[in-house]
Protein backbone atom coordinates (compact mmCIF):
# COMPACT_ATOMS: atom_id res chain seq x y z
CA UNK A 1 0.00 0.00 0.00
CA UNK A 2 1.25 3.13 -0.74
CA UNK A 3 1.23 5.86 2.33
CA UNK A 4 -0.06 9.28 0.87
CA UNK A 5 1.25 12.45 2.33
CA UNK A 6 -0.67 15.71 2.45
CA UNK A 7 0.90 18.91 3.04
CA UNK A 8 -2.26 20.98 4.78
CA UNK A 9 -2.54 24.57 5.32
CA UNK A 10 -5.49 26.67 6.28
CA UNK A 11 -7.55 26.97 3.16
CA UNK A 12 -10.58 28.82 2.85
CA UNK A 13 -11.87 26.37 -0.06
CA UNK A 14 -13.80 23.32 0.69
CA UNK A 15 -13.24 21.79 -2.39
CA UNK A 16 -10.25 20.56 -1.01
CA UNK A 17 -11.27 18.93 1.87
CA UNK A 18 -13.80 17.30 0.05
CA UNK A 19 -11.09 16.11 -2.48
CA UNK A 20 -8.77 15.09 0.17
CA UNK A 21 -11.13 13.02 2.02
CA UNK A 22 -12.73 11.15 -1.38
CA UNK A 23 -9.24 10.11 -2.67
CA UNK A 24 -7.93 8.57 0.69
CA UNK A 25 -11.55 6.75 0.40
CA UNK A 26 -10.51 5.89 -3.27
CA UNK A 27 -7.19 4.57 -2.22
CA UNK A 28 -8.80 2.74 0.61
CA UNK A 29 -11.35 0.65 -1.77
CA UNK A 30 -8.93 0.28 -4.39
CA UNK A 31 -7.40 -1.68 -2.21
CA UNK A 32 -3.65 0.26 -2.51
CA UNK A 33 -2.71 -2.27 -5.88
CA UNK A 34 -2.39 -0.87 -9.43
CA UNK A 35 -4.42 -1.85 -11.51
CA UNK A 36 -2.88 -3.05 -15.17
CA UNK A 37 -5.83 -1.95 -18.00
CA UNK A 38 -6.00 -2.14 -21.02
CA UNK A 39 -8.46 -1.05 -23.82
CA UNK A 40 -9.18 -2.82 -27.07
CA UNK A 41 -7.08 -0.48 -29.30
CA UNK A 42 -3.16 -0.47 -29.16
CA UNK A 43 -2.18 0.82 -25.53
CA UNK A 44 -0.83 4.52 -25.41
CA UNK A 45 1.42 4.31 -22.28
CA UNK A 46 4.68 2.60 -21.55
CA UNK A 47 4.25 0.03 -19.30
CA UNK A 48 2.31 -3.71 -19.32
CA UNK A 49 -1.18 -4.50 -19.89
CA UNK A 50 -3.25 -7.44 -18.81
CA UNK A 51 -6.30 -8.46 -21.01
CA UNK A 52 -9.52 -6.70 -20.52
CA UNK A 53 -11.44 -8.60 -17.83
CA UNK A 54 -13.26 -6.20 -16.16
CA UNK A 55 -11.35 -7.25 -12.89
CA UNK A 56 -8.09 -5.90 -11.16
CA UNK A 57 -5.24 -7.42 -11.09
CA UNK A 58 -3.03 -8.70 -8.34
CA UNK A 59 0.70 -8.57 -7.56
CA UNK A 60 0.56 -12.28 -7.93
CA UNK A 61 -1.77 -12.26 -10.82
CA UNK A 62 -4.99 -13.28 -8.96
CA UNK A 63 -7.90 -11.22 -9.63
CA UNK A 64 -9.06 -8.16 -7.16
CA UNK A 65 -12.15 -8.16 -5.76
CA UNK A 66 -13.30 -4.86 -7.37
CA UNK A 67 -14.25 -4.49 -10.69
CA UNK A 68 -12.83 -2.21 -13.25
CA UNK A 69 -16.13 -0.71 -13.47
CA UNK A 70 -15.99 0.42 -9.87
CA UNK A 71 -12.96 1.33 -9.96
CA UNK A 72 -12.71 3.37 -12.52
CA UNK A 73 -16.20 4.92 -11.17
CA UNK A 74 -15.13 5.53 -7.82
CA UNK A 75 -11.74 7.39 -9.24
CA UNK A 76 -13.63 9.79 -10.94
CA UNK A 77 -16.27 10.60 -8.13
CA UNK A 78 -12.64 11.13 -6.28
CA UNK A 79 -11.39 13.19 -8.40
CA UNK A 80 -14.06 15.37 -9.42
CA UNK A 81 -16.09 15.75 -6.33
CA UNK A 82 -17.80 19.19 -6.66
CA UNK A 83 -19.18 17.59 -9.74
CA UNK A 84 -19.73 14.12 -9.01
CA UNK A 85 -20.79 13.30 -5.70
CA UNK A 86 -21.22 9.48 -5.73
CA UNK A 87 -20.48 6.30 -7.77
CA UNK A 88 -22.92 3.70 -7.06
CA UNK A 89 -23.90 0.42 -9.28
CA UNK A 90 -27.16 1.49 -11.02
CA UNK A 91 -29.29 -0.50 -13.69
CA UNK A 92 -26.79 -3.26 -13.69
CA UNK A 93 -23.81 -1.07 -14.38
CA UNK A 94 -21.58 1.88 -12.55
CA UNK A 95 -22.97 4.92 -12.88
CA UNK A 96 -21.82 8.14 -11.63
CA UNK A 97 -24.10 11.72 -12.05
CA UNK A 98 -22.61 14.59 -13.46
CA UNK A 99 -24.63 17.93 -13.39
CA UNK A 100 -27.55 16.21 -12.45
CA UNK A 101 -27.15 13.50 -15.82
CA UNK A 102 -26.46 9.75 -15.24
CA UNK A 103 -23.00 8.20 -17.29
CA UNK A 104 -22.31 4.96 -17.14
CA UNK A 105 -19.55 2.43 -17.38
CA UNK A 106 -20.72 1.06 -20.46
CA UNK A 107 -17.51 -0.90 -20.89
CA UNK A 108 -15.59 1.40 -20.51
CA UNK A 109 -17.02 3.85 -22.73
CA UNK A 110 -18.91 6.32 -20.64
CA UNK A 111 -22.14 6.69 -21.80
CA UNK A 112 -25.67 8.54 -21.06
CA UNK A 113 -28.21 6.47 -20.55
CA UNK A 114 -29.52 6.85 -23.63
CA UNK A 115 -26.21 5.47 -25.02
CA UNK A 116 -25.02 3.47 -22.63
CA UNK A 117 -26.42 0.29 -25.27
CA UNK A 118 -24.73 1.61 -28.37
CA UNK A 119 -21.14 0.99 -27.01
CA UNK A 120 -19.84 -0.50 -29.74
CA UNK A 121 -19.74 2.45 -31.43
CA UNK A 122 -16.96 3.60 -29.23
CA UNK A 123 -13.92 2.92 -28.43
CA UNK A 124 -12.90 2.39 -24.25
CA UNK A 125 -11.62 6.17 -22.09
CA UNK A 126 -8.18 5.60 -22.03
CA UNK A 127 -7.66 4.42 -18.00
CA UNK A 128 -3.98 3.25 -18.33
CA UNK A 129 -1.23 2.23 -16.24
CA UNK A 130 0.73 5.36 -15.31
CA UNK A 131 3.93 4.75 -13.75
CA UNK A 132 5.37 6.52 -11.16
CA UNK A 133 8.44 6.67 -12.77
CA UNK A 134 9.48 6.39 -16.55
CA UNK A 135 11.25 2.63 -16.88
CA UNK A 136 14.96 2.52 -17.51
CA UNK A 137 15.54 2.98 -20.75
CA UNK A 138 15.65 -0.44 -23.62
CA UNK A 139 15.87 0.01 -26.94
CA UNK A 140 13.03 -2.09 -28.46
CA UNK A 141 13.45 -5.57 -29.58
CA UNK A 142 12.21 -7.06 -32.90
CA UNK A 143 9.11 -8.36 -30.96
CA UNK A 144 8.63 -4.84 -29.50
CA UNK A 145 9.25 -2.72 -33.03
CA UNK A 146 6.75 -4.56 -35.03
CA UNK A 147 4.16 -3.90 -32.05
CA UNK A 148 5.06 0.24 -31.92
CA UNK A 149 4.48 0.18 -35.89
CA UNK A 150 1.82 -2.30 -35.71
CA UNK A 151 0.03 0.27 -33.36
CA UNK A 152 0.81 3.14 -35.00
CA UNK A 153 -0.70 1.91 -38.46
CA UNK A 154 -3.79 0.73 -36.97
CA UNK A 155 -4.55 4.18 -35.13
CA UNK A 156 -3.72 5.60 -38.65
CA UNK A 157 -5.90 3.39 -40.25
CA UNK A 158 -8.90 3.50 -37.73
CA UNK A 159 -8.57 6.56 -36.01
CA UNK A 160 -9.42 5.92 -32.03
CA UNK A 161 -13.37 7.06 -31.86
CA UNK A 162 -14.26 8.15 -28.28
CA UNK A 163 -17.37 8.96 -26.51
CA UNK A 164 -16.77 12.88 -25.23
CA UNK A 165 -20.50 13.17 -24.03
CA UNK A 166 -19.21 12.39 -20.28
CA UNK A 167 -15.87 14.70 -20.55
CA UNK A 168 -18.05 17.48 -22.47
CA UNK A 169 -20.72 17.49 -19.65
CA UNK A 170 -18.05 17.36 -16.98
CA UNK A 171 -16.28 20.93 -18.50
CA UNK A 172 -19.60 22.09 -19.48
CA UNK A 173 -17.58 22.30 -22.75
CA UNK A 174 -20.36 20.59 -25.50
CA UNK A 175 -18.89 23.56 -28.54
CA UNK A 176 -16.16 25.67 -29.34
CA UNK A 177 -18.44 28.49 -28.18
CA UNK A 178 -19.21 26.71 -24.62
CA UNK A 179 -16.20 26.39 -24.34
CA UNK A 180 -14.41 29.37 -24.36
CA UNK A 181 -17.16 30.47 -21.69
CA UNK A 182 -15.74 28.67 -19.40
CA UNK A 183 -11.92 29.55 -19.71
CA UNK A 184 -10.00 32.44 -18.05
CA UNK A 185 -6.90 34.33 -18.45
CA UNK A 186 -4.47 33.93 -16.02
CA UNK A 187 0.13 34.60 -16.38
CA UNK A 188 1.96 31.24 -16.06
CA UNK A 189 5.73 31.31 -15.68
CA UNK A 190 5.48 35.14 -17.25
CA UNK A 191 3.08 34.29 -20.12
CA UNK A 192 -0.35 34.66 -20.46
CA UNK A 193 -3.02 31.64 -21.34
CA UNK A 194 -6.42 30.39 -21.10
CA UNK A 195 -7.05 28.01 -18.71
CA UNK A 196 -10.73 26.23 -17.83
CA UNK A 197 -12.13 27.79 -13.99
CA UNK A 198 -11.94 24.42 -12.61
CA UNK A 199 -8.42 24.08 -12.34
CA UNK A 200 -7.32 27.35 -11.60
CA UNK A 201 -6.27 27.13 -8.34
CA UNK A 202 -4.47 23.84 -9.39
CA UNK A 203 -2.24 25.27 -12.23
CA UNK A 204 -1.17 27.99 -9.70
CA UNK A 205 0.06 25.77 -7.07
CA UNK A 206 1.67 23.95 -9.81
CA UNK A 207 3.55 27.53 -11.13
CA UNK A 208 4.28 28.04 -7.35
CA UNK A 209 6.29 25.07 -6.98
CA UNK A 210 8.03 25.28 -10.10
CA UNK A 211 9.20 29.00 -8.97
CA UNK A 212 10.35 27.48 -5.51
CA UNK A 213 12.18 24.94 -7.17
CA UNK A 214 14.01 27.21 -9.39
CA UNK A 215 15.30 29.32 -6.38
CA UNK A 216 17.57 25.99 -5.87
CA UNK A 217 17.86 24.36 -8.90
CA UNK A 218 19.83 25.94 -11.87
CA UNK A 219 18.07 22.90 -14.37
CA UNK A 220 14.62 24.24 -13.19
CA UNK A 221 15.95 27.82 -13.12
CA UNK A 222 16.89 27.80 -16.57
CA UNK A 223 14.21 25.68 -18.17
CA UNK A 224 11.43 28.20 -17.57
CA UNK A 225 13.68 31.55 -18.18
CA UNK A 226 14.12 29.57 -21.94
CA UNK A 227 10.37 28.68 -22.28
CA UNK A 228 8.90 30.22 -25.43
CA UNK A 229 5.37 28.44 -26.00
CA UNK A 230 2.78 27.96 -23.53
CA UNK A 231 -0.15 26.33 -25.14
CA UNK A 232 -3.69 25.70 -23.79
CA UNK A 233 -7.05 25.92 -24.91
CA UNK A 234 -7.57 25.08 -28.57
CA UNK A 235 -11.28 23.52 -29.90
CA UNK A 236 -10.15 20.89 -31.57
CA UNK A 237 -9.25 16.57 -31.44
CA UNK A 238 -6.35 14.59 -30.99
CA UNK A 239 -4.04 14.36 -34.02
CA UNK A 240 -5.03 11.34 -36.43
CA UNK A 241 -7.95 10.20 -33.84
CA UNK A 242 -12.00 11.40 -33.50
CA UNK A 243 -11.23 11.65 -30.32
CA UNK A 244 -11.56 15.14 -28.52
CA UNK A 245 -8.30 16.58 -27.25
CA UNK A 246 -8.26 17.79 -23.57
CA UNK A 247 -7.15 21.03 -24.94
CA UNK A 248 -10.24 21.65 -26.16
CA UNK A 249 -11.28 21.97 -22.41
CA UNK A 250 -8.38 23.96 -21.45
CA UNK A 251 -7.51 21.65 -19.56
CA UNK A 252 -4.07 20.61 -20.77
CA UNK A 253 -1.07 22.65 -21.65
CA UNK A 254 2.13 22.72 -23.89
CA UNK A 255 5.17 23.56 -22.63
CA UNK A 256 8.05 24.26 -25.54
CA UNK A 257 11.59 26.32 -25.89
CA UNK A 258 12.64 28.42 -28.71
CA UNK A 259 14.03 25.78 -30.96
CA UNK A 260 11.47 22.71 -29.97
CA UNK A 261 11.88 21.13 -33.65
CA UNK A 262 15.69 20.08 -33.25
CA UNK A 263 13.88 17.56 -30.29
CA UNK A 264 12.33 14.80 -30.24
CA UNK A 265 9.44 15.89 -28.39
CA UNK A 266 6.14 14.38 -30.46
CA UNK A 267 6.08 11.22 -32.13
CA UNK A 268 4.56 12.57 -34.66
CA UNK A 269 6.84 14.99 -35.67
CA UNK A 270 9.66 12.44 -35.11
CA UNK A 271 7.45 10.12 -37.29
CA UNK A 272 7.94 12.56 -40.23
CA UNK A 273 12.09 12.16 -40.28
CA UNK A 274 12.56 8.74 -38.40
CA UNK A 275 9.86 6.35 -39.37
CA UNK A 276 11.21 4.32 -36.56
CA UNK A 277 10.37 6.91 -34.02
CA UNK A 278 10.12 3.96 -30.77
CA UNK A 279 13.74 3.60 -31.11
CA UNK A 280 14.28 7.48 -29.72
CA UNK A 281 15.56 6.96 -26.28
CA UNK A 282 14.67 9.38 -23.51
CA UNK A 283 18.18 11.35 -23.51
CA UNK A 284 17.18 12.51 -26.97
CA UNK A 285 13.46 13.48 -26.58
CA UNK A 286 13.00 16.97 -25.26
CA UNK A 287 11.79 16.85 -21.51
CA UNK A 288 10.87 19.29 -18.47
CA UNK A 289 13.26 19.01 -15.55
CA UNK A 290 12.15 15.86 -13.49
CA UNK A 291 11.25 18.32 -10.30
CA UNK A 292 8.26 20.45 -13.05
CA UNK A 293 7.11 17.02 -14.14
CA UNK A 294 6.36 16.00 -10.50
CA UNK A 295 5.16 19.68 -9.73
CA UNK A 296 2.44 18.71 -11.89
CA UNK A 297 1.88 15.34 -11.16
CA UNK A 298 1.36 16.59 -7.25
CA UNK A 299 -1.59 18.81 -8.72
CA UNK A 300 -3.12 16.12 -10.86
CA UNK A 301 -1.68 16.38 -14.08
CA UNK A 302 -0.06 13.42 -16.24
CA UNK A 303 2.80 14.02 -18.47
CA UNK A 304 2.55 12.71 -21.86
CA UNK A 305 6.07 11.86 -22.10
CA UNK A 306 5.07 8.49 -19.88
CA UNK A 307 2.91 7.55 -23.08
CA UNK A 308 3.98 5.17 -25.57
CA UNK A 309 3.01 8.02 -28.56
CA UNK A 310 5.26 9.80 -26.46
CA UNK A 311 4.20 13.91 -26.16
CA UNK A 312 6.83 15.29 -23.72
CA UNK A 313 5.47 18.90 -24.39
CA UNK A 314 2.27 17.93 -22.64
CA UNK A 315 0.54 17.90 -19.70
CA UNK A 316 -3.39 17.37 -18.80
CA UNK A 317 -5.41 17.73 -15.93
CA UNK A 318 -6.43 13.94 -15.33
CA UNK A 319 -6.85 13.04 -11.40
CA UNK A 320 -8.42 9.79 -11.87
CA UNK A 321 -5.20 8.48 -13.78
CA UNK A 322 -3.49 9.11 -10.98
CA UNK A 323 -5.63 7.65 -7.74
CA UNK A 324 -6.00 4.68 -10.03
CA UNK A 325 -2.37 4.29 -10.51
CA UNK A 326 -2.38 4.91 -6.48
CA UNK A 327 -0.27 8.08 -7.04
CA UNK A 328 -0.25 10.84 -4.82
CA UNK A 329 -1.81 14.22 -4.82
CA UNK A 330 -0.75 17.12 -2.54
CA UNK A 331 -3.45 19.31 -1.58
CA UNK A 332 -3.06 22.30 0.50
Amino acid sequence: MITTVFFLQQSPVPYITRFRARFVLALALLGGTVYQGVTNEPPDMAGTYAAETGLGTAGDGSPEAVSRAEQVMRALAAAYPDVIPEAVERDGDWAVPVRGEWFYYAEGRLLPAGLRNRFAEYDPQPFYNYPAELPPWKTPGREEAERFRDAAKRRAANPPKRSQHFYDALWRAHSREESYERVKTIRFLGQKILVHYMILEELTLVEEQIRQEARTDAQVRQWAANLKTVSTWNWRSIAQTQSRSFHAYAAAIDLLPPSYRTADTYWLWTAEKNPQWWTVPYNRRLQPPAKVIKAFEARGFIWGGKWMFFDTMHFEYRPEILILNNLPIRSY
